[in-house]
């Protein structure tokens, strides 16, 4: 008996259902899979063939990732809003569909203002998605008494990301320039789109309760300023790793053979870290398992710059990986638990502090690369802001413990 999956336009109009656990959490991986690992994360591997082809400088491939992390910023603030028009669903479908295709009109134009345009629309996609997937997903999941399926959800970026190391490295095997490989990528994120609509069906209509009189969570938003600020350090740390390792492998001649694999060691580190920090943070509290995840990750950034070798580059790679998302993944948890009647929107704010640090950190980077040539600098610094990220974080009170 054949198997037929609906077309996009059915399901993203489908009745609402009530939604088997496993095939929710397997619609929010693809979905970050899609929107984060492959439309976010893709730059990554695709900028040292690019930015050869084009003659890109340092300063270029920086705007290049700034106007994307721009984007993302844009995005999270419009998710900020304590409504949005229609449903949640159709902005996280549509803006599932706007990274892919925003991804793949990469390969079609030529010019770094259009580069930008593009990769603002896309990180502003993603945005959506991250932050819309925690009431579209991951609050079903709760409310379904299948929250230990998160972690599924979230490792769906490194899945993501690990296909797309795979793929660019095999196109670029095969002699391929850099626009089929964006091309490729964009399609990848494309396909998933109508099985995601499908996984993550229409709620069924809620009635609004009352608001409720300000209690604890007001106290609690004494700390939401800290969180936006440490996210933010966090955002600055990450990122100059996240933007140029692949970049900074190419040009250490004792490096250079791990540029095929050093993405894909990232992705698949990724993957079962969501559930590694949740569960440890389930242990030893939200936020100090954030804090000891950042200085972790603040190791394997100073090794990258410091450490130029295989040994630095692989430290880098499985240190960055292990952590990204599950910083993400207790940050997320952490909201839900200090204010469960506007974790959305708190989340959202969370992401928009991370996406000024973001922004940042690669105009930054690129420019001291420029002029340092050599990427010891910016990972330092880049580490320093992330030991920072894990000091700030240590102002708020753990969930569950009197505010402060």
């Amino acid at each position: 008996m054949a198997l037929s999956l609906p077309t996009t336009a059915d399901a993203m109009a489908a009745p609402a259902r009530r939604p088997d656990g496993v095939a929710l959490a397997l619609g929010g991986m693809l979905a970050l899979a899609s929107a984060m690992g492959i439309g976010r994360f893709v730059y990554t591997p695709i900028l040292p063939p690019m930015a050869e082809a084009l003659r890109l400088s340092k300063a270029d491939a920086g705007l290049i990732a700034s106007a994307n992390f721009a984007g993302y910023l844009a995005g999270a603030l419009m998710t900020a809003l304590p409504r949005l028009p229609g449903s949640r669903r159709g902005w996280f479908l549509g803006a599932l569909a706007l990274g892919a295709g925003t991804t793949a009109a990469m390969a079609l134009v030529g010019s770094l203002a259009a580069f930008m345009l593009l990769r603002f629309l896309g990180g502003a996609a993603s945005a959506f998605v991250l932050v819309l997937s925690a009431s579209v997903v991951v609050e079903r999941l709760s409310a379904a008494g299948r929250s230990g399926l998160a972690g599924l959800h979230f490792g769906g970026v490194g899945i993501g990301i690990a296909v797309s190391a795979l793929l660019v490295d095999g196109l670029e095997a095969l002699g391929t320039g850099w626009r089929p490989l964006w091309l490729a990528s964009g399609l990848a994120a494309g396909v998933v789109v109508p099985l995601v609509a499908w996984l993550v069906p229409a709620a069924p209509p809620v009635h609004a309760a009352p608001p409720k009189a300000a209690g604890p969570q007001a106290k609690a938003a004494r700390g939401l300023g800290w969180l936006c600020l440490s996210y933010g350090l966090f955002g600055v740390g990450y990122v100059v790793t996240a933007t140029f390792l692949v970049v900074a492998v190419r040009t250490a001649p004792g490096a250079r053979l791990l540029e095929p694999v050093v993405w894909l060691v990232v992705g698949l580190a990724m993957i079962p870290s969501p559930v590694i920090w949740v569960r440890l943070g389930a242990r030893w509290g939200l936020l100090r398992a954030y804090a000891a995840a950042c200085l972790l990750e603040a190791v394997g950034v100073a090794a990258g710059g410091v450490w130029p070798g295989a040994g630095g580059a692989l430290l880098a790679s499985v240190l960055l990986g292990g952590t990204i998302m599950g910083i993400t993944a207790l940050l997320a948890g952490t909201a839900r638990a200090l204010w469960p009647d506007q974790h959305r929107r708190v989340f959202a704010l969370m992401t928009a502090g991370f996406g000024v640090g973001q922004i940042a950190g690669p105009l930054g980077a690129g420019w001291l690369m420029d002029r340092t040539h050599g990427f010891v600098l910016p990972s330092l610094l880049a580490a320093a802001a992330l030991a920072g990220a894990a000091v700030v974080a240590t102002r708020v009170a753990e969930p569950g413990s009197p505010q402060r």
